[in-house]
């Protein structure tokens, strides 16, 4: 049996490259999909892959940032399914909008944006969720974080918006876990396949002459194996922290490929 065979998995930000490839790790293991986000198209892309590779999906458009039209999908989802096992939140912003940007210079507007849509998104499909993992005593709530979250370099509110979602994360475990909801949040190191690292790129490029070459070569300068990590990576692990044999693993995992010990 596979490991999430059964569970009932609704994943936000499906749409992006971190949410697609956890959506297809979740449905090689088994796992029953309601996928979400803010554009029904290339969600849909991805239940469609799912579906002709033998898995069960079905694409929603849910705008992250909206309790009435999160709260709205999982009646639906439990209406269809029974239940909610897993909720894992991948939503995502642009970074052009906070990148390289002083926190001298910005203005509030600059500095809270990036602080109240990943907390209010990550609050709000947590509450949510666990409000129908409740009865269940039973559950996994998951997100993505970055280093950014205890290392400090000039992005704006980006590093302070996810420290905050790490630390909703511990709150919310502590809370949740002696109810059998587990919270974890995934520290992912950059991987150079998303739009975000090719956007950051082209930040970089443009105000420092760099190639894509050296850009790389300084992401996987501080991983223990020299190397970026990879979305099948990053994916495959989130699959098996969903899963009952993770059941120990809460709060903060650190996916840093060595570059952080904690």
């Amino acid at each position: 049996m596979s490991e999430l065979t059964n569970k009932i998995a609704v994943i936000y930000g499906a749409g992006g490259e971190i949410g697609g490839a956890v959506a297809r790790a979740f449905a090689r293991e088994g796992a029953t999909l309601f996928l979400t986000g803010h554009r029904l198209a290339p969600v849909a892309a991805v239940a469609k892959d799912i579906v002709s590779a033998g898995g069960a999906a079905e694409a929603a458009e849910v705008d992250a940032l909206d309790e009435q039209a999160i709260d709205r999908h999982l009646q639906s989802v439990v209406a269809k399914a029974g239940r909610i096992d897993i909720s894992f939140n991948a939503m995502g912003n642009s970074p052009s909008q906070y990148l390289g940007a002083s926190l001298v210079d910005i203005d509030l507007k600059q500095f809270s944006m990036p602080i109240t849509s990943y907390t209010t998104s990550f609050f709000l499909t947590a509450r949510l969720a666990a409000r129908r993992m409740l009865p269940n005593k039973s559950g996994v709530i998951m997100t993505v974080t970055a280093p950014h979250a205890r290392i400090g370099t000039p992005n704006g509110g980006y590093g302070p918006s996810q420290a905050a979602k790490e630390a909703l994360a511990r709150y919310l475990s502590a809370e949740l876990a002696p109810q059998g909801i587990r919270v974890v949040s995934l520290r992912s190191f950059a991987m150079p396949e998303t739009e975000t690292i090719r956007e950051i790129f082209g930040i970089r490029a443009r105000k420092e002459s760099v190639t894509w070459e050296q850009f790389t070569g300084y992401l996987a300068g501080s991983t223990h194996p020299r190397r970026a990590m990879t979305l099948a990576e990053m994916a495959n692990v989130a699959a098996f922290v969903a899963s009952d044999k993770a059941s120990a693993m809460m709060a903060t995992v650190n996916l840093s490929m060595g570059t952080m010990d904690n």
